[in-house]
């Protein structure tokens, strides 16, 4: 059957952010120079021809864009200035949009009043839930907390595995991979691996720095979220648990400070180009970072009965990062990336027929 071409792609993938990508002449340049190409995966070049020719399907299929951690060589040494490595970029967006049954991911990568008005009606929420307790602390802490587990389980539930079975079949099994079952548990390796150490990145060259910054944050958020959640740490009076606490959240705040410097300084070719959900992303993990450990802190020091819009001010950024950014938004890329390696490993082994 044959490819079926969508001309009017290449404006599609500039509402994702993709700048001057049909500039390309096809002249090799950013696969010779990725660290990631080779005799058998054209990087990124494949996918640039394919977002050219509109081919949308092939494009689906691909977990290309999800194995380029955008280390930004392909864009430094681009003769064109077609900026492959921000192409991939778009990709990934629009790939998450692809995925998500819920149409709200492409609507918010696309449209930012969209997000914004979302925002705003999760801050409503908060409010007139405050309200609704008589913005007594006792209370808010008590829903929030249960909350934070009820958001967790809801989004995991309704949102992720549907989506991440779309990916699968987009990428797995409409490309005709017949898999035996047991692969699928003897890759699980794979998918592991990636999701904690992104190993892959390390592979990009002067990417160390960057890639270490991210493990150290991968586990600070994965640590805060687990004391926060299930050792309950703004209620807890245990002295390990809350120096646990704060640990998490500050590394949280300083690593992603500097995330936010270089989006703003614009001197690493990966923050040249960031769009509203890099920008959200960032400064709504440094606000659930700051924001936790003064909380904490507040409490620590016995002055949040008197302090209750710090509580309320966390509570919001928690929800509007739980219900929007992380279901929606560029939080999405670190789980569909770990899933694209494990399903890579699995069609190396079994290629489709």
């Amino acid at each position: 059957m044959a490819s079926r071409i969508n001309p009017k792609f290449s404006e599609e993938l500039k509402k994702y952010g993709s700048v001057n990508f049909n500039a390309c002449y096809n002249c090799g340049t950013c696969t010779a120079v990725c660290s990631l190409s080779t005799t058998d995966d054209s990087f990124p070049r494949e996918m640039v021809r394919l977002s050219a020719l509109g081919l949308e399907n092939e494009i689906k299929e691909s977990l290309k864009p999800w194995e380029c951690y955008y280390c930004g060589e392909c864009t430094t040494h681009c003769p064109q200035t077609a900026n492959p490595g921000e192409l991939m970029m778009s990709l990934r967006r629009w790939l998450t949009a692809q995925y998500d049954w819920t149409g709200l991911s492409g609507l918010f990568y696309k449209y930012l009043p969209a997000f914004l008005t979302a925002m705003a009606l999760v801050l409503a929420g908060v409010l007139l839930f405050a309200n609704s307790v008589n913005g007594e602390l006792e209370k808010m802490l008590h829903f929030g907390h249960l909350f934070e587990r009820t958001a967790i389980a809801t989004v995991f539930v309704v949102i992720f595995i549907p989506n991440l079975l779309r990916m699968w079949y987009f990428t797995v099994v409409k490309p005709g991979g017949k898999v035996p079952l047991k692969t699928y548990f003897t890759a699980l390796g794979e998918l592991f691996v990636h999701m904690f150490t992104q190993k892959r990145a390390k592979e990009c060259d002067d990417n160390h720095f960057r890639w270490l910054e991210h493990l150290i944050l991968v586990f600070a958020y994965l640590l805060l979220l687990f004391t926060t959640v299930f050792l309950n740490w703004f209620s807890t009076g245990n002295l390990f648990v809350i120096i646990l606490g704060y640990l998490e959240s500050a590394f949280i705040f300083i690593i992603t400070v500097d995330f936010v410097k270089d989006r703003i300084q614009k001197k690493k070719t990966l923050s040249k180009n960031s769009g509203p959900s890099d920008w959200f992303f960032v400064i709504w993990l440094l606000l659930m970072g700051l924001t936790a450990f003064l909380v904490r802190l507040f409490i620590d020091l016995n002055i949040l009965e008197g302090n209750k819009w710090l509580y309320l001010f966390h509570i919001t950024v928690l929800a509007q990062w739980a219900l929007l950014i992380v279901p929606f938004g560029k939080w999405t890329h670190f789980l569909y990336r770990s899933f694209a390696m494990y399903f890579v490993k699995i069609k190396s082994v079994y290629p489709a027929q």
